[in-house]
C-alpha cells in the first residue's frame, strides 16, 4: 500500500489558489494544535499567524476534500511538499454556536517532514512568544 501522504501525483490537482475561508471567521480565544506545534496556540491573532505561515511553505495543495461535516465541523484533507518532502494534511476545525472557527486539530504526516515543518516555524517565530511552540533550528 502507498502512503496517502505521496500525494496523488496528478499535476493538474496541485492548486495553489486554495484559501481557508475559516481563517476569517476565527473567535477570539480560537485554539489551534497540530502535529508540528508543542501544545496549543491559542488566540485569532496567532493562530492566523502560524496557519499562514505554513501554508507559505507549500508549493502547492494536492486537495482530496475540503468541506462541511455537519453543521459545527469543517475539514480538509490534502498533502503537499516541504522543501521537496512530502508532507499529508487532515484538519478538523470546528466553528461554535456563533458560527465562528473555535477550536482547529491537524494531524501531519510523515514525522520527518512534521519534524521540517516545526524547525522552519521555529524559525520563523525566533525571537517571539510562539517560538517555544516549535522546534529550534538546527544550529
Amino acid at each position: 500500500m502507498t502512503a496517502t501522504y505521496l500525494g496523488s501525483g496528478d499535476i493538474a490537482r496541485q492548486r495553489n489558489d486554495y484559501y481557508p475561508a475559516w481563517l476569517d471567521n476565527l473567535a477570539d480565544d480560537v485554539t489551534l494544535e497540530a502535529s508540528a506545534i508543542d501544545g496549543a496556540v491559542e488566540g485569532a491573532d496567532d493562530v492566523r499567524s502560524v496557519v499562514l505561515a505554513v501554508k507559505s511553505l507549500y508549493p502547492y495543495q494536492d486537495i482530496n476534500f475540503t468541506g462541511d461535516y455537519g453543521d459545527r465541523y469543517f475539514i480538509e484533507d490534502y498533502t503537499t511538499q516541504i522543501h521537496g518532502e512530502p508532507f499529508g494534511v487532515m484538519g478538523v476545525i470546528t466553528r461554535n454556536a456563533a458560527g465562528q472557527t473555535q477550536h482547529c486539530v491537524v494531524n501531519q504526516r510523515p514525522r520527518s517532514t512534521v519534524l521540517l515543518v516545526s524547525r522552519l516555524l521555529g524559525e520563523k517565530f525566533d525571537g517571539t512568544p510562539l517560538a517555544n511552540r516549535f522546534l529550534a533550528s538546527k544550529s
